[in-house]
Order: C-alpha cells, then structure tokens, then sequence
C-alpha cells in the first residue's frame, strides 16, 4: 500500500488569483505616500543649499544636491539661539504632557466609573466646547492672564494643560468604561480607596490611551506658534517656534537656506517620536469607537 500511494500524483495547487484590490490599495498608498513626502524632500534639499540656489524658483525633488552646505545647519541653530529656545520648548512640553495625562485621566475616571446628578449634562457640555473655535475665547483668555500678571511666563501655556482637554478625556472616558466594573469592586473589597484603583489600577491599564495623549500634546505644544507669541515676549523666553520667526526680514524670508535647515532639525524629535509610537495610533482609532 505505501509503494502505491507513492507512485500516485500530488494534487497541483490551486493557482493563486490576483487580488486587484490590494494591489490598488497599496499602489494608491505609495503615490500618496510619495506626494506627501515631495515637500520634505524639497526642504531636505534647501537645506543643503547656497542662499541664492535656495531663493530660486527651481524645483529640485533630489535630497541631497550635488554640493552640499553641511555648514547650514549649525549656522542655523547659533543664528537662532538654539540651546535656550529648546530649552524652553522642552521645559513647557513636559509640563504640558504631563498635565494633560494627569488631568484629562483624572476626570475620564471619573466620567467612566461614578455616579452624581448632573452628570449625563456635565459631559455633553464638556463635549460641546471642543466646537468653540479657540480665537472666540483668545482675547477673554489673554485679559484673564494679564490681569494675573503671567504675561511672559510660562504659565500661560502649562496651567491650562492642567484643566483637562475634552478630546482627552473624551479618549480616557471610553478605554475606563470598557474596563470591567468587577475589578473596581474586586480592589474596594481588598480596601483600596477611589485614589489607589486610580493610580494602581486604572493607570497601569491605560498605556495605550496616555500614549496617544502624550504623544498628540507632545506634538501640538512642540510645534504650538500661537500661544508662544501672544505671552512671551522677552527674547530669553522663545521656543522654537519662535526662534523660526528670526529667518523673517522685512521683505519676506531671508536665508531660506539656514530657515530650512532650522526647520528640519526642529522636526526631527516630532518624526522620532512619531514612527515610534504608531502603533499606538492605530490603536486610538479602535478605542474611540468603544461603547460606554
């Protein structure tokens, strides 16, 4: 029986068919991918330029040209201070960071996992502002702050990083609600308090949501323009973003070079912290769409 059942054919594989589908999904996402990165190609590019090939209107889509001014880079970073201003970049980004997570965790749990009157209003309020735009409440803001005397602090741009962003809490709100309420009462039984299910339970749970939160604030304060220029004023106080600003001249950008230059180093943390936290993005879309 073996020598029979050798002698016999194999069957033959069934011939794989040609998804077309995917084939155009991922033709669709590398043309798009390629024409997203034409702009930072042309900054890359710029950035190893001579002032006058920089100010031409020739486009060159190769990132290294065929001379490179290596020389731009430090010129840039010592033309716009860049030790200071990244240390105050850095300063007020970490206390933003952390108060987002501390604050916007706190009130989610709180939303997720209690009960008090009001509380089906309270968070369709809190929902509500995310569609005031911010100029309705920018001046009411700076009067408040001025009359505090924290114009050219850096209390402007941290302390409301400590109230809680809706969007954040909104993130918290749904990843807590999805977690069993048996465990809480698990943890209440071994006699723990409302603080320790909090700081012991909650939190260690939730590295997925304080990554997207810590990333988005990270991002946003980094690269934040607005803010920076209506409260700070004193040269020794600039961020980055600020320090940008000094390629300006009076008509138009000068050095275009040196401000391309500045611009790719600034945006490297952001690419960084990026690639390395993707993951994480891809899970936030999932998790905004859990049931409560």
């Amino acid at each position: 029986m073996t020598t029979i059942a050798a002698t016999l054919p194999t069957p033959l594989a069934a011939p794989r068919r040609f998804d077309f589908g995917k084939f155009f999904a991922y033709a669709m996402l590398i043309v798009g991918s390629a024409i997203f990165l034409i702009p930072f190609s042309w900054m890359i590019s710029g950035s190893l330029k001579t002032e006058a090939n920089a100010q031409s209107s020739k486009v060159d889509l190769l990132p290294i040209p065929a001379i490179p001014q290596w020389q731009n880079y430090s010129e840039s970073l010592q033309k716009m201070d860049f030790a200071n201003c990244l240390a105050n970049t850095v300063v007020i980004t970490a206390f933003v960071v952390l108060g987002q997570v501390i604050s916007c965790s706190l009130v989610g749990f709180g939303f997720a996992k209690f009960s008090f009157r009001g509380k089906p209003g309270l968070f369709i309020v809190m929902i509500a502002t995310m569609m005031l735009p911010a100029q309705v409440t920018m001046i009411p803001v700076f009067i408040l702050f001025r009359s505090l005397g924290w114009i050219d602090t850096f209390l402007p741009l941290v302390l409301p990083a400590w109230l809680a962003s809706p969007f954040f809490v909104f993130m918290f709100r749904q990843f807590f609600a999805a977690i069993p309420d048996e465990l809480l009462e698990a943890a209440r039984l071994d006699g723990a308090s409302n603080w320790a299910i909090y700081s012991r339970l909650m939190l260690p749970l939730s590295g997925p949501v304080i990554a997207i939160v810590a990333v988005q604030s990270f991002i946003s304060t980094w690269n934040d323009f607005m803010g920076p220029l209506i409260y700070l004023n004193s040269p020794e106080n600039r961020t980055i973003a600020l320090a940008l600003n000094s390629f300006k001249g009076q008509y138009g950008v000068t050095n275009a070079n040196l401000l391309m230059a500045a611009t790719a180093v600034t945006m490297l943390p952001c690419i960084l912290l990026f690639f390395a936290s993707q993951k994480h993005f891809v899970e936030s879309v999932a998790m905004s769409g859990l049931k409560a």
